[in-house]
Formats: C-alpha cells, sequence, structure tokens
C-alpha cells in the first residue's frame, strides 16, 4: 500500500474548532480517514505546540490527547542527526525553510510519493516526492 506523508496543519485543520477552518477541516478529516499516510516526530511537536499556542482554534488537553491516540498507530519517523543533514541538504537544493526541508527529508526516508502540504508549491516534485495542497 502507497503510504502518503501528512505535514502538520492537515492534522490541525482536522482537529480545529476555529469558524473560519470549517471547510479545511471538513477536507482534512476526509483526507485523514482515505488515506494511509505516515508522519514525523516533527509534525506531533508541531500539533502539541500550535494547539496550545494558537488559542484560535479551540483545542485543548483533549484534543492533544486524542491527536496522540491516532498518530499511535502512524509510522512516525524520529529526527535524527541523519534526517536534520538530509534537510539541510534540500533546504539549500531547494531553497525552502529548514522545517519544509525537514518534513520532505522525513518523507524521503521512508520513501513515500506524495507529500500532503499547503506550505509547499502544489504539483512541484521534490526529489521525487510530489506535494499535494489539499486545501487547492
Amino acid at each position: 500500500m502507497t503510504v502518503s506523508f501528512f505535514d502538520t496543519k492537515i492534522f490541525l485543520y482536522a482537529a480545529s474548532n476555529a469558524a473560519g477552518d470549517s471547510a479545511k477541516k471538513q477536507i482534512a478529516s476526509e483526507l485523514i480517514r482515505a488515506t494511509h499516510c505516515a508522519i514525523s516526530a516533527q509534525v506531533m511537536q508541531e500539533f502539541i505546540a500550535n494547539a496550545l499556542r494558537k488559542q484560535s482554534l479551540g483545542l485543548n488537553e483533549w484534543d492533544i490527547g486524542v491527536f496522540l491516540e491516532f498518530t499511535s498507530g502512524l509510522t512516525v519517523v524520529p529526527i535524527t542527526a541523519g534526517l536534520v543533514a538530509t534537510a539541510c541538504q534540500l533546504r539549500l537544493r531547494h531553497r525552502i525553510s529548514h522545517w519544509d526541508a525537514t518534513i520532505l527529508a522525513a518523507a524521503l526516508h521512508l520513501g513515500c510519493k506524495t507529500l500532503h502540504s499547503e506550505d509547499l508549491n502544489h504539483g512541484q516534485i521534490y526529489d521525487g516526492v510530489e506535494v499535494i495542497n489539499p486545501f487547492q
């Protein structure tokens, strides 16, 4: 089965209680239900940090717990020295942010062919990984 890599915002939109996120919430929720996905430890950390910091999302510790329970069944790539080194190479080659490069490095590590994200260019292929912005 082909695995797609999901960036943090997919999960944030799916969990969001903000009225302005309702359309993206529906898209993200359907994508999560329909796609075999993988993530990295970075995605988990970013989800928690945003859930705690962005009051507008209306998320709390219970939502964080639900996210952690859900992700316990996923393949999660740890952040290692090798992954960070790969991210640095990708950042320089593609002129993208370090955080986006680390997400891309994790997707490459797993051999994913797709990365669902709204933070990179929709349709662009980075070292064999195609970015899909599901909210376009």
